[in-house]
């Protein structure tokens, strides 16, 4: 494993990814370095390059949906050997001891968490550098194992995407007889419906757009109601006991609140800012009903959410793309052009 790594980078909000030499440090005794073969794209990377959220440190290389092969262990790692199928997810590190911590829920920790890219490694401070590279060396509480028989390019994003949308149905408790919505269907969208139906839950895509009809019931829809349309609206109302929220950009919730049954709860996975316009609180207080937030999960639910997976056959619709191609998938990205997630094969990086 070398320490001189090339992965592609930001160096700025208004420049293109272009390759960047880097340093990975030495494996700690209880790290794991791996290979990286693909890294799915994520729109956190677009925002985190672009520096939408403010507070990216620059130069950034993004990238945490990251499916690799182990090619080094430290001498305290029992559960890795050389050649196994890995991922590492949005984390790489927590204080291992606050209370969320101790729950197993390490994307709460009060430390903060350490971030896979546009973080700060706890002991010597450097900064964390993403999946759009060669290779990385991460704790081995932090990365997880891949089941045999999934596809590694389809697996990529579940590193995200399918823990973001896995956490509230396994929080909410979807199972048999559940009755769950999404709205949105884009990178999260499509795993929510998949996650679903693996859980065997009644499930219901809202979408603006008829033309998603057809895509929607391949990918574990048996309902669509059309957002827009007040008469398909009103037939759904208190209807369902969770609706997943997958959309990135600011938008209006009111419309849905009304579909929630008793108790239900609608729970924000993609946006992140000021909602407007305000809520209307009637349909919460006349129904005893909810709006929630979630953020990925932790590394045992992750790990749970990749055996379910395994057992299930379920992985990410992908659109495989070399690394060279990034800031054209970055603009696709933008105009929702890809079916469901951009993944890098990490071997273009070579060419």
């Amino acid at each position: 494993m070398t320490t001189n790594v090339l992965g592609y980078a930001a160096k700025s909000a208004t420049d293109d990814l272009a390759p960047y030499r880097f340093t990975r440090r030495e494996p700690r005794a209880d790290d794991v370095a791996i290979e990286i073969l693909y890294c799915g794209v994520c729109h956190s990377d677009l925002h985190t390059a672009r520096n939408d959220w403010s507070g990216t440190m620059y130069p950034v290389v993004p990238g945490h949906e990251i499916i690799g092969r182990v090619v080094g262990v430290g001498a305290e790692v029992t559960r890795f050997k050389l050649g196994d199928r890995v991922g590492v997810g949005c984390m790489v590190d927590s204080c291992q001891h606050c209370a969320p911590c101790k729950q197993g829920l390490e994307q709460y920790c009060e430390g903060p968490a350490t971030f896979t890219y546009n973080g700060s490694d706890r002991q010597d401070h450097t900064p964390t550098f993403g999946g759009y590279s060669q290779n990385i060396v991460v704790s081995d509480k932090f990365v997880l194992q891949i089941p045999n028989g999934l596809d590694l390019k389809g697996a990529a994003p579940l590193l995200c995407a399918g823990i973001t949308t896995w956490s509230p149905l396994r929080h909410w408790q979807v199972g048999e007889g559940s009755r769950v919505a999404v709205v949105g269907l884009g990178g999260l969208g499509h795993m929510a419906l998949k996650l679903a139906k693996g859980l065997g839950a009644d499930v219901t895509l809202f979408t603006r757009s008829p033309g998603k009809e057809e895509d929607a019931r391949r990918l574990g829809a048996d309902h669509i109601v059309i957002s827009t349309d007040e008469a398909q609206m009103k037939a759904v109302e208190g209807q369902f006991d969770l609706i997943i929220d997958t959309v990135p950009i600011e938008h209006d919730l009111n419309p849905y609140l009304p579909a929630l049954a008793l108790d239900g709860t609608l729970v924000l996975v993609g946006f992140l800012g000021n909602l407007m316009p305000t809520l209307n609180t009637v349909p919460l207080i006349m129904g005893r009903k909810s709006v929630a937030g979630s953020l990925i999960g932790g590394i045992a639910e992750t790990q749970e959410m990749l055996n379910f997976c395994g057992e299930q056959g379920i992985t990410s619709d992908v659109e495989v793309i070399a690394i060279q191609d990034i800031n054209q998938a970055y603009e696709r990205m933008q105009k929702s052009d890809v079916k469901y997630r951009f993944v890098i094969d990490m071997a273009s990086l070579k060419e």
